[in-house]
């Protein structure tokens, strides 16, 4: 086709690539927003040491010292006085820390959360003082409850390491840990208390300061191993010293030998060998955490200086390419902008609108409904565009015609093929039930059941057929069925029924004109459930009265499904499905979404707790009798 009068689009896209930096606006926003929030956060990082994390790690020492001087006078009965001066300093430490805290603005929702979590934690500390006072717990369980108000200030620790700069943040998780092991070494402390008191290493405590030990020395390790020369240097100084072997014989005797043979003459030393080592690392430890801080200063400047200079040159660039863009941008927009509406105004509602009708009533389109798109337009490429939508459609309407007729076709043909296998197989039946009442032989009647349930399964494949040709099976009761009869029938339709249990459903009834399509749906989905899970797994039919009708639950034993499709499944059975021919391997799904859309049912597929999966059938209460009776034709 030759092009029309007007400035072809290709011309204007050429002007638009003279300008190749409008290509790069957006990564420079992104980039410079990523950098510009790295900066902030760093910047920030001193603020939360000042405020946060250094008055709560002051909390954190005042309760490791409370910790050991409450055990000791658990174990002693002395030290009343020093324990109630331990107390004030960790209130006071306490005080402090949520006065500074209550400042904090403009918290990520992890470090909310933390905070919120640690000042609980805290207010435990009433209950845990009272144990001691009443002395009605075990100072095992008292070294526990200070360790789990230490061990939420780490997790909030964890919430407030957001370093963007991955060395740095590999060195401040490495001071964190070694926090953590400082803590570990400080519960340590306070069980060889109860050791000592006791004379002996019961087994309890064996099995805890084992626990304690094993932690203490991987945290150390690992922290150590991310850490530089710099910050590790006095921690390797501290590990060669005899005050750190010391304490590690004092370790390997306590989980060791005096379990079995008693404790060691140099038992007594413990305590000193102890607190030796927790001066030393508190020492280290205070001077790692406070070099960290001085690095995150210059890390943030030099962000923000990328920033200055990136940010000035790009949003140079920036301008220059807006103002080139704009002026040719008003015409051009505004032919796309028609071009879009007509195309979405002849696929959103026309086209669809005619495949809705052709669907229900396949007679030929009327002119209205096939009209052609026009739209004004300045460009031989667009004006092109528009007669090539016009042709599509065309064919579109074509094909759509023709493919009403060929649905409504097989429609037909699977509804007379339904009726006629429905009929005999409803004559099959009631020869097999007269069959039934005729014989008395196990052997046989065994053979009869098998071949009266098989029809039953064939019965509910053929009222599929004539669920899916949008027409309505011809079996139907008068009378309300109560909805065990109703769930046992739908059973009784499944190939392993005898995998299925029904749990006592509530005593209520179905309508007599709801319960064939309510079976058929409540079977299929059992059908499913016995065929995607092992096949000695059981399957379970609960139901249970809600406030808007009854729900019933289907549940298996499966292997379940993936998120993403059992997302896809719970759209479909949310709509009324139309019956694609390429997805026949999911009939059932076609079946009953049809059935629930019917009634106003709701289907929901989701995880079961056992791993497979649980149908959820919500029956509304207009489907429901107001009192239960017996079925009846």
């Amino acid at each position: 086709m030759p092009p029309k009068r007007g400035r072809p689009i290709a011309v204007k896209l050429l002007v638009l690539l003279l300008v190749p930096l409008l290509s790069l606006v957006g990564l420079w926003a992104f980039a410079a927003g990523l950098t510009g929030g790295d900066g902030a956060r760093l910047l920030a990082i001193n603020d939360l040491v000042t405020n946060l994390a250094d008055p709560s790690e002051q909390v954190n020492i005042k309760l490791q010292e409370e910790r050991l001087t409450s055990v000791e006078f658990m174990v002693s009965g002395k030290g009343a006085a020093k324990m109630a001066k331990r107390r004030g300093e960790t209130d006071e430490a306490v005080k402090t820390f949520r006065t500074l805290a209550r400042n904090l603005r403009d918290l990520t929702p992890e470090l909310t959360t933390g905070l919120a979590a640690l000042n609980g934690k805290i207010d435990q500390l009433v209950d845990v003082r009272r144990e001691v006072d009443g002395g009605t717990a075990a100072p095992l369980d008292v070294i526990d409850g200070y360790s789990q108000i230490v061990d939420t200030s780490f997790r909030m620790y964890d919430a407030m390491v957001l370093v963007p700069d991955m060395a740095l943040y590999r060195q401040a998780k490495a001071v964190t840990s070694l926090g953590e092991a400082k803590d570990l070494l400080s519960r340590e402390r306070a069980l060889i208390a109860i050791v000592l008191a006791k004379g002996r290493v019961e087994p309890g405590e064996r099995e805890a300061f084992t626990g304690m030990v094993a932690t203490r020395r991987l945290l150390y390790s690992q922290a150590l191993s991310h850490l530089d020369s710099d910050l590790r240097g006095p921690f390797d100084n501290l590990t060669d010293s005899p005050v750190y072997q010391e304490f590690l014989t004092a370790e390997d005797a306590i989980k060791g030998q005096a379990a079995t043979n008693g404790l060691p003459a140099t038992a007594a030393t413990w305590p000193v060998d102890g607190q030796n080592l927790w001066r030393a690392v508190e020492r280290n430890q205070v001077e790692a955490v406070k070099s960290i801080t001085e690095r995150v200063m210059p890390a943030a400047i030099g962000m923000l200086v990328k920033i200055g200079v990136a940010g000035g040159l790009g949003l140079l660039a920036v301008i220059a390419s807006v103002l080139l863009s704009l002026r040719f941008r008003k015409q051009l927009v505004r032919e796309l902008a028609a071009l879009r509406d007509a195309a979405t105004e002849l696929a959103e509602v026309r086209l669809a609108g005619l495949v809705e009708r052709l669907r229900k009533n396949p007679e030929a389109p009327k002119p209205d409904e096939i009209a052609p798109v026009r739209i004004e337009s300045y460009s031989s490429e667009v004006d092109d565009i528009v007669q090539a939508f016009n042709d599509v459609q065309s064919t579109a309407v074509d094909a759509a015609v023709g493919q009403a007729k060929l649905r409504h076709g097989v429609s037909q043909v699977f509804v007379n093929l339904a009726r006629r296998n429905q009929s005999l197989l409803h004559r099959q039946l009631l020869q097999l039930d007269s069959m039934e009442r005729a014989t008395e032989e196990p052997e046989v009647l065994a053979d009869l059941f098998k071949l009266d349930h098989l029809t039953t399964r064939m019965r509910r494949h053929a009222e599929s057929l004539i669920i899916l040709s949008e027409q309505a099976p011809g079996r139907g009761w008068r009378n309300p069925v109560p909805i065990l009869d109703v769930l046992r029938a739908a059973v009784a339709e499944v190939e392993e029924y005898e995998r299925v249990d029904v749990l006592q459903p509530p005593p209520i009834a179905l309508l007599g004109s709801v319960v064939t399509d309510v079976a058929h749906l409540t079977a299929e989905l059992i059908e499913n459930a016995t065929l995607f899970s092992p096949p000695k797994t059981k399957v379970d039919v609960r139901s249970s009265p809600t406030q808007h009708g009854l729900m019933v639950e289907i549940e298996d034993r499966g292997l379940g499904l993936p998120r993403a499709e059992l997302d896809e499944l719970n759209e479909r059975l949310a709509k009324m499905p139309e019956f694609d021919l390429a997805q026949s391997e999911r009939l059932g799904l076609f079946v009953v979404g049809r059935l629930a859309a019917r009634h106003g049912i709701k289907v929901t597929l989701m995880s079961s707790p056992y791993g497979g999966l649980t149908a959820m059938v919500a029956l509304p209460s207009t489907l429901l009798a107001d009192q239960p009776v017996l079925s009846g034709r």
